[in-house]
């Protein structure tokens, strides 16, 4: 099961119950889950695989390319609500862009880790 939600934060766990609820697992247990495991990706958008084998949930999560490159930035969490339209004024090196390319490669379209750096840029 794929779950879009916001990093380090639980979200309605009304959401949850219709999703969760008929395999008989508890919503509040498996949102604990989700914020534990996206600690490291406060604020940010991501998506959250879950694997459930025996009413036991594990949670992976699933960056995306935008989600990996603000997290390189290194900025402070800011207010999605009344913040908009951000200018980021910090560079990237190349390195880091190969290294976030490695870590997309297995959902990239693309032959070849080139293809997969392109795709990056282009996110970037």
């Amino acid at each position: 099961m794929y779950l879009r939600c916001t990093g380090g934060k639980v979200g309605a766990t009304s959401a949850l119950v219709p999703k969760i609820s008929p395999l008989g697992l508890s919503p509040k247990k498996i949102g604990d889950d989700i914020t534990k495991a996206t600690g490291d990706l406060k604020d940010l958008k991501i998506t959250v695989k879950m694997t459930i084998q025996n009413r036991q949930a594990q949670t992976e999560v699933l960056p995306s390319a935008s989600a990996l490159i603000i997290k390189v930035l290194k900025e402070p969490p800011r207010d999605r609500k009344k913040q908009k339209n951000i200018k980021h004024t910090v560079y990237i090196t190349f390195d880091e862009i190969v290294n976030i390319a490695q870590q997309m490669q297995h959902r990239s379209l693309a032959r070849e880790l080139s293809g997969t750096i392109n795709e990056i840029l282009g996110t970037a």
